[in-house]
């Protein structure tokens, strides 16, 4: 018996390790790429982004450890059923409680570890973790200017520059035009050939300028105008926003609390948040106890299904213990439940069907009723199964045998058989991806949809829009998958023998898939161009409403600062600034032109006006009520009052200003070209949206070389199966995912340009494959 127990441990211990990895990865990838980022800038060391990631990962620990052991139970057992090695232990003698026993053992070690990281880790590295982004916070400021754009997150400050570089512990910028905002209708403006920036205490950045000049106006009396020029001056700005709000303890957020101030704070009045806080560190741990019970019976129940079946039965089953468990949190925290039913009343309906399915296991009690509950790939396959007869009899009919002088023919008989095996497999997997990302985007939402009482039509319109863009963005993980899996299945059953020894080539063994995988490439690009957009869109719409934001619009008439056009070398540049602008009628209120020198960045002129109108008429801005400066060597040359002007050289019409705010992944290939050259010559930057349009391209492509990749894998994993395949996946998908976000990250602050940054990960993995794929005997 202990060989028996210690067998069925390490099946279902490495199910429930790799399930593990997979779960964190999938929560964990979100914050991938801002982590990324610190790196790739120079404003954080390896040490402080290993920080960031190993305090990130207890928090999402405490949901992927019950996860984990669910598929572990549920694939480890589902696989000795489908071999019919539980009818052999159990007709040894092992029974069902022995069963229970064993898989006990994994589930208590797992509650242990749990409660470890819940009770004693995760609030201590979620603690670490707001420190840590204290310290990184205005470290982050001077690295975060961006060349050629508008920075506002300045307290009473507005900052642009022309031209940034890095260096270790400072930063250089070019050009700069700094206005302090302090008097918002005659703002203070400062411009410097460069300045040096370096970070000092509690949030400070400090501006060394050089060779420069301060303007000053009265916001009472315009005729009082002061220009002071310097060739040194230092600056201090606050780091923070004029919206930030600085921690206290009282405002500490619940998941940095220690267990024992959340029970000291639940026994104040208003206390009921930290309460359920305080019962969530214990419920989510003991979840692995209730999901091993109802685990059990049905990893045990599984005769045909096998993994699949497993894994179809692990997605339903988070969906449903984390949908109880957060509708109990919601109504706990209105009120409406006590804090100990909603936290804990999940664990206790899966505590007694777990404890129910296993009576009626022990009784021998489960009959063909149950087939559907214990089992639904049963029910699919069976059905499926229908059918597949009358076609394999006609096929045979009208198939010609092959033989090895037409081995190079296409469509064979085995391209048929391979590519059925590859898209049952890549379906399931992308179903079952889909199922588990919607499950978690709704478990993230339940909170709002409660408390706004969000129509549930609403929430299901918004959950089917959101399947295009979970589609394009796991289809190249899934076939990367699914090519890991079939493969490896076809040599595990010595299939891929029987046809290399046909005569079958491996390269003409993959042409099938690679075929196949290609057209979905062309069909993501396609699906990204003419559908995707539209649902991101509609996404974006219904995920306001169920927040409870105001309907958002893509118009930003309240952007203040734009660049002007500058057509060719040599004419001003200008940047506009404005208190209101009507986008409906092309009207300005306390607007503000400044005029620079080419190449020096001096103040040359500033215009200003209380109003002004377009003239359709005449295609000209009619200024009322204003007055313009002319500037020369730090004085001023001309002051020129006036009650209605007009500017021929301001030839901005109002459609410039009417700029557009779209996320890239709202916009096709084409719209996205057309707004990048739009921003451009408003001098907004547009790295980031120029190397998101190459990964327009870039990205589709990659589900072909995914499955060049895995085919050298599968074909070297040999007997070891999918559950090594499925590994190999994963091991991969990290690799491309940390490739591609640094790759990406250098494109976004300009270290490499778009293309290259967009193209590189494509150009790395398809070289590694091919390298690999010419290594394979065919």
């Amino acid at each position: 018996m202990r060989i028996l127990s210690r067998y069925i441990l390490r099946e279902v211990l490495s199910h429930t390790l790799l399930g593990g990895v997979l779960f964190t990865f999938v929560l964990f990838i979100r914050d991938l790429g801002r982590i990324l980022e610190l790196v790739v800038r120079g404003s954080a060391s390896l040490l402080d982004v290993s920080r960031v990631i190993l305090y990130t990962l207890p928090s999402t620990l405490v949901l992927t450890i019950p996860m984990a052991v669910l598929v572990g139970i549920l694939l480890g057992l589902s696989r000795l059923a489908a071999d019919s090695e539980v009818t052999a232990m159990r007709a040894a003698g092992f029974g069902i409680f022995n069963f229970v026993r064993v898989v006990s053992i994994a589930a208590g070690f797992a509650v242990l570890l749990g409660l470890w990281n819940s009770l004693y880790i995760a609030p201590r590295a979620s603690s670490a973790l707001l420190r840590l982004e204290n310290d990184l916070k205005t470290s982050q400021a001077s690295f975060e200017v961006q060349p050629r754009v508008f920075y506002e997150d300045f307290r009473n400050y507005v900052l642009y520059v022309q031209d940034a570089s890095v260096a270790q512990g400072a930063a250089l910028w070019k050009h700069v035009f700094l206005a302090d905002l302090s008097q918002p209708a005659s703002p203070y403006i400062t411009t410097a050939q460069q300045a040096i920036v370096q970070n000092g205490p509690k949030g400070i950045v400090r501006l060394h300028f050089e060779d420069g000049s301060r303007h000053e106006i009265s916001p009472r009396d315009p005729n009082q105008y002061d220009i002071s020029t310097f060739q040194e001056a230092d600056t201090p700005i606050q780091a923070a926003p004029q919206d930030d709000i600085r921690l206290t303890r009282s405002e500490t957020p619940l998941l940095a609390l220690s267990p024992t101030e959340l029970l000291q704070r639940s026994r104040a009045p208003g206390g009921r948040q930290y309460s359920i806080e305080l019962q969530k560190r214990f419920s989510y741990p003991a979840a692995c106890l209730v999901l091993m019970l109802v685990g059990t019976p049905l990893g045990l129940a599984s005769r045909r299904g096998g993994k699949s079946s497993g894994f179809v039965l692990t997605v339903l089953l988070v969906f449903v213990y984390y949908f109880f468990s957060s509708v109990g949190v919601a109504l706990a925290k209105q009120g409406k439940v006590s804090a100990v039913l909603g936290v804990w009343g999940a664990n206790l309906v899966f505590a007694l069907f777990g404890t129910l399915l296993l009576w009626r296991m022990s009784t021998g009690d489960l009959g063909s009723s149950n087939a559907a509950l214990l089992n639904p790939m049963d029910w699919i396959r069976s059905t499926l199964e229908r059918f597949r007869p009358a076609r394999e009899k006609q096929q045979a009919e009208t198939t010609v045998r092959p033989t090895p002088r037409r081995s190079n023919r296409f469509p064979l008989i085995f391209d048929d058989y391979v590519l059925r095996e590859f898209l049952s497999t890549l379906a399931l997997i992308l179903v079952s991806f889909i199922m588990l990302s919607l499950f978690f985007s709704f478990f993230e939402l339940l909170g709002d949809i409660i408390r706004n009482r969000t129509a549930l039509i609403t929430v299901g319109d918004y959950l089917l829009n959101l399947i295009p863009y979970m589609l394009y963005n796991l289809t190249p993980l899934c076939a990367l998958l699914a090519v890991l899996v079939t493969f490896g299945a076809l040599s595990r059953s010595s299939e891929l023998t029987a046809m290399k020894a046909s005569g079958v080539s491996i390269y003409r063994l993959i042409a099938p898939i690679m075929v196949l995988t290609a057209i979905i490439a062309v069909s993501l690009f396609a699906f990204d161009e003419f559908y995707l957009p539209l649902a991101n869109r509609r996404q974006e719409a219904l995920r306001s409403v169920i927040k409870g934001k105001p309907a958002q619009t893509f118009l930003r008439p309240d952007r203040k600062w734009i660049s002007g056009q500058q057509d060719s070398v040599g004419q001003p540049a200008r940047i506009f600034y404005y208190q209101f602008f009507d986008p409906d009628k092309d009207v300005f209120a306390n607007l503000t032109v400044f005029e620079f020198q080419p190449g020096t960045f001096q103040l040359s002129r500033r215009i200003y006006a209380t109003s002004a109108h377009w003239d359709a008429q005449v295609q000209r801005w009619i200024l009322e009520n204003g007055w313009q400066r002319s500037f020369q060597n730090g004085a001023v040359v001309q002051y020129q009052p006036f009650t209605l002007n007009s500017f021929a050289e301001i030839r901005e019409q109002p459609a410039y200003f009417k700029k557009e705010v779209r996320p890239s992944q709202e916009m096709s290939f084409n719209e996205l070209n057309t707004y990048i050259a739009d921003l451009k010559q408003s001098g907004f930057d547009t790295m980031r949206l120029r190397v998101q349009l190459n990964r327009k391209l870039a990205y589709p492509l990659i589900t072909l070389i995914m499955a060049l990749l895995a085919v050298p894998f599968a074909m070297t994993m040999g007997k070891r199966g999918s559950l090594a395949g499925v590994g190999v996946a994963i091991a991969m998908a990290v690799v491309y995912t940390l490739v591609s976000g640094v790759f990406e990250a250098m494109g976004n602050v300009n270290a490499l340009p778009p293309m290259l940054a967009a193209w590189s990960p494509d150009l790395l993995f398809a070289m590694l494959g091919g390298y690999l794929l010419l290594r394979t005997p065919t």
